[in-house]
């Protein structure tokens, strides 16, 4: 059996890591919501469950999970818009989860998502004008 050249299994290493990356992120729809965030489904009035960094958000009812979403870390992307030039190429996130989307107390820009964005997540990946984005996500 022969061997790969050291350079040449580095670059299949490299592409399999990201073929396999990107094969486990889902695709899906997110808007943007802006305050009053408080209370919200997950942990209430407590205000210290929102991050630094103010990058967070709601889940939809397929993510809802009977609340196991509450805190758990998203990775993502904005893909396409129906708007050209809407994405910001190249920026990804990470969001925690903090709220229901259907019962988070300021409503989103479009029901119905897959995801809701703080204003800051959103306008990280997107031109805060768009109402809703189709997005890559991955916990």
């Amino acid at each position: 059996m022969s061997q790969l050249h050291p350079s040449t299994s580095s670059l299949c290493l490299l592409l399999c890591t990201l073929f396999l990356h990107h094969s486990l992120a889902d695709v899906g729809t997110a808007a943007r919501y802006g305050p009053p965030f408080l209370p919200t489904a997950c942990f209430g009035r407590d205000a210290s469950q929102f991050p630094s960094s103010n990058l967070f958000g709601a889940v939809g009812e397929g993510l809802w999970d009977n609340g196991a979403a509450c805190g758990r870390q998203y990775q993502v992307r904005c893909i396409s818009a129906a708007v050209r030039g809407t994405c910001i190429p190249g920026q990804m996130i990470q969001i925690k989860i903090v709220d229901r989307a259907q019962s988070s107390v300021s409503g989103p820009s479009l029901e119905g998502t897959t995801l809701v964005l703080s204003s800051k997540a959103f306008q990280a990946i997107a031109n805060a004008s768009a109402s809703f984005i189709n997005v890559e996500y991955q916990q």
